[in-house]
């Protein structure tokens, strides 16, 4: 039986809208991703938060155009509100239940979000979410998710009354912070398809995810990481 939840919006309704709202890029050529090989555990980092980030804390903690260089125009604000998500084809993520997100955003109770377009020789974007929360709620909520969506490497979601079809594909991610998950999605919708990357690390009692174009989250993640950590 299908259930109707906002579960699926934890870590999908990025990529999701990216090519369901009109005047968004469909997808779009983007440098080419950096091979890195990940250990089974980052090295300790003294620097990493030990305590629980407050939102304002957070924003100070968000990338910003000068940290990114030429060419990098910040995205306003995309509308909070949210259609109901109806998960087809992927029990794990059905499961998961109401709890598992909060109006497309993971559901810890600290965060600061923000987005950039990227103008080269063509279009691409990129988006920076912080969390905050105890070390083992950060750790087991978000291992709970990205677990459940690559259990399932295509499924669909009915996001309002637009079918979207999901494919997912495990990455191994940068050798960084204390975990790390990254994956591979293919978003198609209304005939159009979007190839977006989700890159998550937790340091501490801090949560950085860095989503969209494949070559800039592989490009940022490092700095987006570093002034998480240290803002100043």
């Amino acid at each position: 039986m299908h259930r109707r939840s906002t579960t699926t919006a934890a870590l999908t309704l990025t990529a999701i809208t990216l090519i369901t709202l009109p005047g968004c890029s469909t997808s779009a050529p983007s440098p080419a991703p950096t091979t890195r090989t990940a250990e089974p555990e980052a090295a300790a980092d003294n620097s990493r938060p030990g305590k629980v980030l407050t939102t304002e804390q957070l924003r100070e903690r968000l990338l910003n155009e000068a940290d990114l260089g030429q060419g990098y125009t910040r995205k306003p604000e995309r509308n909070s509100g949210r259609d109901d998500v109806t998960v087809i084809g992927c029990p794990a993520l059905e499961k998961l239940g109401g709890d598992a997100a909060a109006g497309g955003s993971l559901d810890f109770p600290n965060r600061a979000k923000t987005g950039f377009t990227h103008t080269g020789s063509a279009d691409s974007e990129v988006s920076q979410e912080l969390y905050s929360d105890t070390e083992t709620r950060l750790s087991s909520g978000t291992k709970r998710i990205f677990d459940a969506m690559v259990s399932c490497p295509v499924y669909q979601v009915v996001v309002g009354n637009t079918p979207v079809k999901m494919q997912t594909q495990k990455l191994t991610a940068p050798a960084l912070g204390d975990e790390r998950w990254s994956q591979l999605l293919t978003v198609t919708a209304s005939g159009r398809s979007s190839v977006v990357k989700q890159t998550a690390i937790r340091t501490g009692t801090l949560l950085v995810v860095v989503s969209e174009s494949p070559g800039l989250v592989d490009t940022h993640v490092d700095r987006a990481l570093a002034k998480a950590e240290s803002p100043n």
